[in-house]
C-alpha cells in the first residue's frame, strides 16, 4: 500500500516527484504562466523545482522535507492546472 497521493490530471509520477512538461506558444507566454504559477507558489509557501528554454516549462513538485509526494505537491499540482485552465 502506497501513501503517495494519486497525481492529478495531466501529471505524472517521475522519479518520486510529480512531473509536468509544458509548451507554449513562445517564451512569452512560458514566462507569463511562470509568473502566475509563482503567485500561487508562494501564496502556499510551496515552491516549485521547474526551467524554463524559449517556450517549455518543465516542473517537478516533491517536499523536500518529507522526502516524497504530499498533499502539498498535489494541491500545488492543482493549483498550475487552474492556472493553465485559467
Amino acid at each position: 500500500m502506497s501513501d503517495t497521493p494519486a497525481a492529478p490530471a495531466g501529471w505524472e509520477v517521475v522519479d518520486g516527484k510529480l512531473h509536468r512538461e509544458l509548451a507554449f506558444a513562445d517564451f512569452s507566454e512560458a514566462f507569463a504562466f511562470m509568473a502566475r504559477v509563482a503567485l500561487a507558489a508562494e501564496k502556499a509557501d510551496h515552491h516549485p523545482d521547474w526551467s524554463n528554454s524559449w517556450n517549455r516549462v518543465v516542473i517537478d513538485l516533491a517536499s523536500h522535507d518529507a522526502g516524497r509526494i504530499t498533499e502539498r505537491d498535489v494541491a500545488l499540482a492543482e493549483a498550475v492546472n487552474a492556472v493553465l485552465d485559467g
